[in-house]
């Protein structure tokens, strides 16, 4: 059952991705935002403790609000739409930090105490994250190596960070428990 739980997160989780990276390159994020708030919707109705998830995922896009936000600042990153303050990270982008969060208790739930692995993880899967946003065009690098180490740089830290606030806000922890019975 654990195992369905995981495919189900990981599937889910990109189609939330695909959604928000396609409908900001078209123009509309607002469709692929929806999409990310569904996905969202489901994990947290899925969870046990669904107060905890609801944390951690504000958790993420607070991170995510102001780590982009600073990446567009420090003219790193440039996005095509869903901006609502001139400088700063779109909505879109936002809402996936949050959709990211979903998968630290179900399908990442591997890398709990493996922090130098989510180091690893973080530190290039988050930039190739970035990298398929902007071949699909929802996101500009202006400096393309400045880019890629920032996003390196704070994927690294970020991942582990939020897989160690994972051991304290786990609202699938008791579904987990009841699976192993």
């Amino acid at each position: 059952m654990a195992t369905r739980d995981n495919f189900i997160n990981f599937i889910l989780f990109q189609i939330g991705w695909f959604a928000c990276v396609i409908s900001s390159a078209a123009s509309q994020p607002g469709w692929g935002v929806a999409v990310a708030a569904i996905v969202i919707g489901y994990h947290l109705y899925r969870a046990s403790k669904p107060q905890y998830e609801i944390y951690l995922i504000l958790i993420a896009m607070t991170i995510g609000v102001l780590w982009d936000s600073l990446l567009v600042s420090l003219a790193l990153l440039d996005y095509t739409s869903g901006i609502v303050i001139p400088n700063t990270a779109p909505y879109w982008i936002v809402i996936m930090w949050g959709l990211f969060a979903t998968t630290i208790n179900v399908s990442l739930r591997w890398l709990k105490g493996k922090y130098q692995l989510s180091i690893i993880l973080g530190a290039i899967a988050g930039p190739l994250a970035y990298y398929g946003g902007e071949r699909l065009g929802a996101v500009n690098f202006v400096d393309t190596s400045m880019a890629f180490i920032a996003l390196a740089v704070g994927w690294a830290v970020f991942t582990p960070l939020l897989v160690a606030i994972s051991e304290y806000m786990d609202g699938y922890m008791q579904i987990d428990a009841r699976a192993s019975i």
